[in-house]
């Protein structure tokens, strides 16, 4: 592992070698090589080292967009102008910046401030809303500028300390430190395939998009979310995890306009204490498969129901989020090794993660032309389409896309994204088995995770 002339100083070496389990201080030295600091001048060891490596990548960034309107009285439609103020990180010399996908997201106007003052426009090269992350391209660019390392190993441990840098506030450039507070945070309501780095390095608004880095100066996280009930920072903040900055970078930088993640074709269940006992499990741990879709990655690869996956390349996943999170990183076509427990016994399987099969374009639905459901545009879904939608990509049903004013369907109470899931007591698979549905038809539709029967009259 690398060593950083600031962890020298504060007698925080990691050390070149295999970690061991056994963490015990022994001396003020512990079993991975990290040691207390010693004395009271390490105590005053500053963090500047870091810092002046660090700072003159990340940039603040004023986003400038327009928003529809209407009056309220008059009901006359107009324009509002509204704005938006983050922070972004430099990583690769020609420009290319990476911030949240909330800082920009909707603006026409983008500008960017460096460290030294400079500034420059920039234009969207990808934004990736599921992951948070946008890719940057700032224009006029005739020099080489200061980038920061994307450091995606993953060594990161829980008590590690962190630099948070940043535009809090639209104050301006600001760094505040603390450690990694928890890795690999999936069950925080932020993404369903997020699995993120918490801090307590104060992080407020303003600082979206800006920089967590490690004592060597490394990019190891972009600050996204704050749990707060005032708004402001209460210790908990959480970062996107450098895998996934690398993953959205080297896509935009390959010339891709939006992110294709693979998928393994498996859904399970957390393993809760009980399911642990009943599995004979001596603790806790992984993930059971529930469902393997047919002819999908995890499938060929020979996962079943009842198996435990408890790794994916190593990395331990609990949870349907954190195994979306980890196939999520990889490239489609990649190859993962899947850790399984089955019938108590440990294995390793080699899957061949690929896209979501189906198209995702809603556009291409049809326009029901008869019937009580006349009016409707529907599509058949797909995993591919279920996905995109942030559905479970295991979904079956016809979704609604739009509804014309004043059809059959509108005056039905049908709506968009609606998710017709039976008709008559049979389930629905296909657009058309609405096609001229009559009057006094039973119909069970799925509503913002609600499900709804009702008779069409």
């Amino acid at each position: 592992m690398k060593t950083s002339t600031l962890a020298l100083a504060l007698a925080l070496t990691l050390a070149a070698c295999g970690r061991s389990n056994d963490t015990r201080a022994q001396d003020g030295v512990f079993a991975d090589n990290r040691v207390l600091p010693g004395d009271a001048l390490s105590m005053k060891a500053s963090f500047a080292p870091v810092v002046r490596e660090a700072a003159p990548a990340v940039v603040n960034i004023a986003a400038i967009g327009v928003q529809q309107v209407r009056d309220p009285f008059w009901g006359i439609p107009g324009q509002r102008q509204t704005g938006s103020v983050g922070s972004g990180v430099i990583v690769r010399a020609d420009g290319v910046v990476v911030t949240n996908n909330h800082v920009i997201e909707g603006m026409q106007q983008i500008r960017v401030t460096l460290n030294d003052r400079r500034e420059f426009s920039a234009r969207v090269v990808l934004a990736d809303p599921r992951s948070d992350i946008a890719v940057l391209q700032l224009e006029g660019v005739n020099e080489r500028l200061p980038t920061l390392n994307i450091d995606d190993r993953e060594e990161q441990q829980v008590g590690d300390l962190v630099l948070a840098i940043g535009n809090p506030f639209g104050v301006g450039q600001t760094v505040t430190n603390g450690i990694i507070s928890a890795l690999n945070r999936t069950e925080t309501g932020i993404s369903d395939s997020g699995s993120f780095i918490q801090t307590d390095a104060p992080i407020n608004p303003g600082n979206s998009g800006g920089a967590l880095v490690d004592m060597d100066g490394d990019l190891i996280g972009i600050n996204t979310a704050i749990f707060s009930r005032s708004g402001s920072s209460s210790g908990v903040g959480f970062a996107v995890p450098a895998t996934m900055v690398r993953r959205v970078v080297d896509s935009a930088v390959g010339g891709a306009t939006a992110v294709v993640r693979p998928w393994l074709g498996v859904k399970g269940d957390t393993i809760s204490a009980d399911i642990a006992r009943s599995l004979g499990l001596d603790r806790p741990q992984g993930l059971v498969v529930t469902d393997v879709y047919a002819g999908g990655p995890g499938d060929r690869a020979g996962l079943r129901e009842g198996d435990v996956i408890t790794a994916i390349d190593g990395a331990e996943v609990n949870d349907q989020g954190g195994l979306n999170f980890r196939v999520g990183t990889r490239a489609p076509n990649d190859t993962v090794q899947v850790s399984v427990l089955r019938d108590g016994r440990p294995q390793t399987l080699n899957a061949r993660v690929q896209p979501l099969p189906g198209d995702a374009d809603i556009d291409r639905a049809t326009v029901i032309r008869s019937g009580v459901l006349s009016g409707a545009q529907v599509l058949a879904l797909n995993p591919a389409l279920a996905d995109s939608l942030g559905g479970d990509p295991f979904a079956t049903g016809v979704i609604v896309g739009r509804v014309q004013r004043g059809s059959y369907a509108n005056r039905s109470g049908l709506q968009g994204g609606d998710i017709i899931m039976a008709v008559n007591g049979r389930a629905v698979t296909s657009v058309d088995q609405l096609a001229d549905l009559a009057r006094g038809s039973e119909v069970v539709i799925e509503r913002r995770g609600r499900r709804i029967t009702g008779v069409i009259r």
